[in-house]
């Protein structure tokens, strides 16, 4: 039986691999893509307790590693831990986190199975101009301080504008950190207007840069990078367990 159930899973990711392989396209950080006891820094505390599930978003812990740069985002117990490295002005990023398997992480993080981190890139302001991965990054860095990442990084996801026009702006960012509960006050208004985490974006994209990743959305699960044979399967609910579980199993 247990290895009827591997030729299975096997079959649906190859299923999944093939199909939805030709429709994402991962953001080129250098060239293609393989995928597409930490101090809390913000006022939600990070607990302890094993297999502990989350009723929302809102109530996951949430603090930045010792590195600097990694945002860890449930359980400090889980035992999968899924690296998310994104650009915040990359569409297939987007795809991923509004249409694709982001929902599906997110429900894992929130049974205390998974933990998610995330490395927040900037590279595309290389590319195409402008200051929008960074400002979007510093505004993350600011949320978190206040332990609303989660909520102000899905939202930015949701709202994200045009790649080529640059629309994380200040104001753009502030608008939609008003839809986040709790979130906007004079600190994090200050701190997104005056660039106050500027070391830490720039940190961050070199932790990108010697990552191994080669493009933005690229998955690591226990360490490990998806391989591009599995990683159309992350651009679908209902696959993007298995390929955590495929990556586990290994």
């Amino acid at each position: 039986m247990q290895g009827t159930h591997r030729i299975r899973t096997a079959a649906a990711l190859a299923v999944a691999a093939v199909a939805l392989a030709a429709v994402t396209t991962a953001c080129g950080g250098k060239s293609g893509a393989d995928g597409g006891d930490a101090k809390p820094a913000g006022g939600k505390q990070a607990q302890a307790a094993p297999e502990r599930t989350y009723a929302t978003d809102a109530d996951l812990p949430e603090s930045l590693a010792p590195d600097g740069t990694t945002v860890r985002v449930g359980s400090p117990s889980a035992k999968t831990v899924v690296h998310v490295y994104e650009d915040m002005r990359c569409p297939v990023c987007e795809q991923f986190e509004t249409r694709g398997g982001g929902a599906a992480l997110r429900e894992m993080v929130r049974s205390g199975q998974v933990r998610a981190e995330y490395t927040l890139a900037s590279f595309l302001d290389g590319k195409l101009g402008g200051q929008g991965s960074k400002k979007a990054a510093n505004a993350l860095r600011a949320a978190l301080d206040a332990g609303r990442f989660v909520e102000l990084h899905d939202a930015l996801f949701a709202h994200q504008p045009e790649e080529s026009v640059d629309g994380y702006t200040d104001t753009f960012l502030l608008q939609t950190a008003s839809q986040v509960p709790g979130l906007r006050g004079p600190e994090f208004d200050a701190a997104v207007k005056g660039m106050k985490y500027a070391s830490f974006v720039t940190a961050s994209e070199k932790a990108f840069d010697t990552s191994g990743a080669t493009g933005t959305p690229t998955l690591k699960v226990n360490g490990r990078i998806v391989p591009q044979n599995l990683a159309g399967g992350l651009f679908d609910k209902s696959t993007l367990p298995m390929v955590i579980g495929a990556m586990t199993a290994r």
